[in-house]
């Protein structure tokens, strides 16, 4: 299936057809891990344990470098 990128503001989307989201198992909402070999775009769906593993990691990395701000910022 060919598709074509559309013009969306300053940047370019691709429209995924709804029979596909279905197959997939995806929504307007999932978040996707974008990645490329060098030649290809890889979308891969990140699954809800992913993004909380993000969450985490991104809060453990902030309260090690901000953690002394933010316990005197609450008081």
């Amino acid at each position: 299936m060919a598709k074509k990128l559309i013009q969306h503001g300053n940047s370019a989307a691709l429209v995924i057809d709804k029979p596909i989201m279905e197959m997939l198992h995806i929504t307007s909402e999932t978040y996707f891990e974008l990645s490329t070999d060098g030649k290809n775009i890889i979308l891969s769906p990140q699954n809800t344990i992913n993004q909380e593993n993000n969450i985490l990691e991104s809060l453990k990395k902030i309260n090690k470098k901000y953690g002394n701000v933010l316990k005197k910022l609450g008081g």
